[in-house]
């Protein structure tokens, strides 16, 4: 996020595209009811009828996969009615121009075509945006999980400069991480083309810097993303996989090709807290201790670097996964001595100029948020607030794009997951939690009914739901929270695993993000087949 969590409060209007914020950020969506009883207008933009739709001003479900059409839709309108930063632009911006050209093409008449959404409800959110002063501009998965992700985001970015929402209060480009610590996953550099803090692999001074710092040569060749790697375990690159607080199982798309990978691996070994799907199948499993049983520090959606405690000592035989890692590396030959975490803390803070201000003692109890340059400086609050990183804030022209896959004849729905309230990500440690579970216990598909009265299903039902790469059957949810012609695939669960129908061929070029939103699929009525007239005879001679 460049603003943080407590901003959205201060904001005149929050616009939230891609994000089912009462059920995947709870505490998020209370600042944003906050800021609507203090007065700010919301807009809530998703192909599924979320709780949020109901409180909004503006409620739109545009196409699958329109995100694009309907961001430049908005931009078109606010140009042409003037409610653009003209000032902000000139000062603080550049490669406008080409940009306003292709936004220009971006007519509430074909934005309309593109996105299912009406020329009336295009108006009045790019109004509500646009005229608002300082605007916050929320999105999630929703928005990154396409093959246009990449562009879904640099449009979020547009329009955020476009009004002078970015470096002021109550305004930013705000992503809703999708996991807790997955920011500050990237931030620790785990990610295969940067160190810590976003320092290039492929950067000779930082090169360098780590090389002397860790006692050895390091590579200038990116590593793979995951994407790269299963094809590469095919092609005979990969024989060893190490899994560490991942159930690839069921988050990876097309679990038919996942599944023929990982039996191609000569080993492979998950580092987890629970057996999970993929530890099931791990030749070794190192069993990690959970959070209340470690210290260390997370760092959350809004950059925010927080120190945790010990509260127990790690059951059984688990260890923290500090020391798994430390272990390893030095029983691998790479010696890795560390004393505690705050030693590795200390390390970190050393090499990261993001990080360079901050320790255990300065972290207390609410953290800091990076940058934190120096052991003077408070943290940032909002970012970009004179200057972008990189000088001037660019524009991109961005072109709207269709899915991957379109329905067809053969598969006439369009298929798009998501999680619930009850549960996170694939389940591991909600799906064995008790209170938790009885929730939610089952996997099930939402259907609109019309859709389910042409088939002739009741709510409960078996449905049978194929793409191009399987099919599997779940019981149907009859809701209008889905158009007709959509269907809506929970993620959590492995009985009803949504990654059987999902490609793994079509994903965003630049960073890699399998489209999980769209996936075309034909569905039926769940048929029970009757057993053949051998059969049956075979079984009543065997009975009498």
């Amino acid at each position: 996020m460049t603003n943080s969590i407590d901003g959205i409060e201060k904001s005149n209007c929050i616009f939230i595209i891609g994000s089912n914020t009462t059920a995947n950020h709870p505490l998020v969506s209370r600042r944003v009811m906050r800021a609507k009883e203090k007065g700010a207008k919301l807009i809530v933009a998703d192909p599924r009828g979320i709780q949020l739709s109901r409180f909004a001003d503006v409620a739109i479900r545009h196409k699958l996969g329109s995100d694009v059409a309907l961001l430049n839709g908005m931009m078109h309108i606010i140009i042409k009615n003037g409610w653009h930063d003209k000032d902000y632009i000139s000062k603080r911006t550049e490669g406008y121009e080409e940009f306003a050209a292709e936004i220009e093409k971006a007519t509430p008449e074909i934005t309309a075509l593109a996105t299912g959404v009406s020329e009336e409800d295009l108006y009045r959110m790019a109004e509500a945006y646009g005229t608002a002063g300082a605007a916050s501009l929320l999105y999630a998965m929703g928005i990154t999980q396409h093959v246009t992700g990449v562009d879904n985001v640099k449009s979020c970015c547009n329009l955020a400069m476009l009004c002078g929402n970015v470096g002021i209060p109550g305004g930013g480009v705000n992503p809703l991480r999708g996991q807790n610590n997955v920011q500050g996953a990237c931030d620790m550099g785990g990610l295969p083309n940067v160190f810590t803090g976003y320092q290039p692999v492929t950067d000779e001074k930082a090169r360098a810097k780590f090389s002397e710092a860790w006692g050895c040569t390091l590579n200038e060749k990116p590593g793979m993303t995951i994407t790269d790697m299963i094809p590469g375990i095919l092609e005979g690159k990969i024989k060893g996989l190490y899994v560490i607080g991942e159930n690839p199982k069921l988050s990876d798309p097309d679990w038919n090709h996942l599944n023929h990978a990982l039996q191609e691996l000569e080993f492979l070994v998950v580092q987890d807290l629970f057996l999970s799907e993929t530890a099931q199948v791990a030749d070794v499993v190192f069993s990690a201790a959970a959070l209340a049983e470690k210290e260390g520090t997370v760092t959350n959606t809004e950059r925010r670097c927080m120190k945790y405690d010990q509260a127990i000592p790690p059951l059984g035989d688990t260890l923290p996964d500090w020391d798994i890692i430390a272990r390893l590396g030095t029983a691998m030959g790479y010696p890795m001595h560390y004393k505690n975490t705050e030693e590795i803390f200390d390390e970190l803070t050393a090499l990261t100029p993001s990080y360079a201000g901050m320790t255990y003692k300065r972290l207390g109890y609410d953290g800091l948020q990076w940058p934190c340059p120096s052991e003077d400086h408070p943290g940032t609050v909002y970012m970009h607030k004179d200057t972008f990183s990189r000088g001037l804030g660019k524009f991109h022209a961005v072109a709207y794009q269709l899915p991957a896959e379109q329905p067809d004849t053969e598969y006439p729905f369009s298929l798009t997951t998501g999680r619930m309230f009850a549960h996170f990500h694939t389940g591991t440690m909600t799906r064995v939690s008790p209170h938790l579970d009885i929730e939610q216990e089952d996997g099930y598909v939402e259907i609109n009914p019309r859709d389910a009265r042409k088939m002739d299903v009741k709510e409960g039902e078996l449905l049978t739901i194929c793409s191009r790469r399987g099919e599997l059957d779940v019981p149907a949810r009859l809701t209008t929270s889905v158009e007709p012609g959509t269907l809506f695939l929970p993620i959590h669960f492995g009985e009803n695993a949504a990654n059987i129908l999902t490609s793994s061929e079509a994903f965003d070029p630049l960073a890699k993000i399998p489209e999980f939103k769209v996936s075309a699929v034909s569905v039926k009525k769940y048929k029970v087949e009757a057993p053949a007239e051998a059969q049956v005879e075979a079984e009543v001679e065997a009975v009498s």
